[in-house]
């Protein structure tokens, strides 16, 4: 093999490994791209995550309300159940508990839940259910009560809707957020007054209410006929 020959195969060599290392650089560079690339899709699941797992609680709820309550200032809604819908106006002077009922309802809370206390003459009690759906949903949102608020000249005139207290030991009569009691009994239930938050009145429907006071129900108070709220929807 002359001396041109051999020039010609170095030349090759030399070639072919340029190209082989300039590959592997390539596939190296887009390697580490794609890992960052990854990372940052890791970090954005994870900020998610974050954002999802936000719970209410004692010492978060006063404030998250007080800034829920600007921006969030509907006031009326409807309580459609299997015997006919029920509208009510919620008050602007019990603003905390205004912002809860309405924060509920924008998450679908009330929806499949029942009204599982009727006592015929006196109230109708919903916002909760014995569905394990239920028992999720609260778990989702989170635990907490809110505090009274029942000074604010509001008696429990029939057709006003209240807030009852939580049932563990409670010297302060902080409210249980999740449910609340619309006033049948024709001359009002004042006895309740001082106790509870009253933070809205029915303005259509009492024949509705009338309607479920009067259900045949077992020795706890619970319809014999489950009354679902099939949901609450806010009309203004």
């Amino acid at each position: 093999m002359n001396s041109v020959s051999h020039l010609l195969i170095s030349l090759s060599t030399i070639i072919l490994i340029g190209c082989n290392t300039k590959a592997s650089k390539t596939y190296e560079t887009r390697s580490i791209e794609q890992g960052e690339e990854i990372l940052n899709l890791d970090e954005e699941i994870s900020n998610q995550e974050i954002k999802q797992e936000f719970k209410l609680t004692d010492d978060n709820v006063i404030n998250f309300l007080f800034e829920y309550e600007k921006n969030n200032k509907e006031n009326q809604v409807r309580i459609y159940t299997n015997y006919g819908d029920i509208d009510i106006l919620l008050f602007s002077n019990t603003p905390y508990h205004r912002s809860n009922f309405i924060y509920l309802t924008k998450n679908n809370y009330f929806d499949g839940t029942q009204f599982y206390r009727v006592v015929n003459d006196f109230v109708i009690q919903g916002g909760n259910s014995d569905n394990i759906k239920t028992t999720s949903k609260r778990q989702k949102i989170g635990k907490y009560l809110l505090p009274n608020d029942f000074n604010k000249g509001h008696t429990h005139k029939r057709g006003m809707v209240s807030m009852p207290s939580s049932s563990i030991d409670n010297p302060y009569k902080m409210a249980s957020p999740y449910e609340f009691f619309i006033v049948q009994k024709k001359d009002g239930a004042h006895h309740l007054d001082g106790n509870y938050t009253i933070f809205g009145t029915v303005t259509n429907g009492m024949q509705i209410v009338d309607t479920i006071a009067n259900l045949p129900t077992d020795e706890r108070d619970w319809p014999l006929n489950n009354v679902y709220i099939n949901k609450i929807e806010i009309i203004n």
